[in-house]
This record gives structure tokens, sequence and C-alpha cells, in this order.
């Protein structure tokens, strides 16, 4: 990924901030799918015990990706450019989906659901910190302050909480 295609995706970041009751209406989506996390890593570590890590997360995907391309199939043309139309470095996520997953099958038996799931959330609200302060990606710049300089401490104070429960 180079800097200038960073730079550029930076510059066209949009400020525009969604609709009040949109963001209420996604909070809880998006809370349910952090527990369908929860719910996939209790899955992941008994099978890639009985399969293999890899196999576990390769089963993973491969029923993701069937349902995907059903979804696909269901909801007929797309809209946007091609694939091969968009820039590499946004086809990133595709190389960090599987090491998250191998990531959860291997560390879950181990430490846990409950601390595999609250060291993944200091890691990614971490990230998603600088992510906004800097509006890499496209994304729209959102200054870190002091609120969120505290969330993030919060989060890995659970994590330590968690650590020595």
């Amino acid at each position: 990924m180079q800097a200038s295609s960073l730079s550029e995706a930076a510059r066209g970041a949009t400020t525009a901030q969604p609709r009040s009751w949109l963001r209420w209406l996604l909070l809880p989506l998006v809370i349910l799918a952090g527990m369908g996390l929860s719910v996939e890593a209790g899955l992941l570590g008994p099978l890639g015990g009985q399969v293999g890590h890899l196999w576990a997360t390769l089963s993973i995907f491969g029923v993701g990706a069937a349902i995907l391309f059903l979804l696909l199939l269901l909801s007929g043309r797309q809209q946007g450019p091609a694939l091969h139309e968009l820039p590499r470095w946004q086809l990133i996520g595709g190389f960090l989906g599987p090491i998250y997953v191998v990531v959860l099958t291997l560390a879950t038996p181990h430490i846990g659901i409950a601390m595999t799931m609250i060291a993944i959330l200091s890691g990614q609200v971490g990230k998603s910190v600088l992510i906004d302060h800097f509006g890499w990606f496209g994304t729209a710049r959102k200054r870190v302050n002091g609120e969120r300089w505290l969330a993030l401490a919060l989060i890995v104070v659970a994590l330590v909480l968690i650590a020595r429960g």
C-alpha cells in the first residue's frame, strides 16, 4: 500500500455525518454482529481442534462465500465500478479476514472467548481511533479527543481485569 494512495483517499474523505436516527438504528445491529463474532470464536476453537486451524478457517470462509454468492445472485445487478477498476489497496481486507479467523481459532481455546474478544476489541478500537484521527482509507476525519482516549483506556483496563479474573 503506497502512502500516496492513502493520502489521495484521505483527501477524498467526506465529513458528512450519518443522520441521527440512522446511527441509533445501526448501533443495535452492530452490537448484534459483535455478539455473532463471540459465537464464531466459540465455534472456531473446538472446530480448529478437531480439523486443524487452517481447515476450520477455510470451512468458515467457504460457508460465508457460498452464502454471499447466493445473496449476490438474489440481489440482482450491483452498482459501482468493476472490481478490476478499484485501487488494489482496497482489497487488503481479503488478506486480513483469514488472519483474524486463524487467530480466533488459535487463541480462543487457550485464553477463552471473553479474553480473546476484549483483546480484539482493544486492537480494533486503538487502530480505529488512529484511522478516524488521520482520515485514512478515505474515511471522514474525527480528531482524537479526551473522551476517545478515555474510552480506549477503559477498554485496556477491561482487558487487564478480564486477564486477572
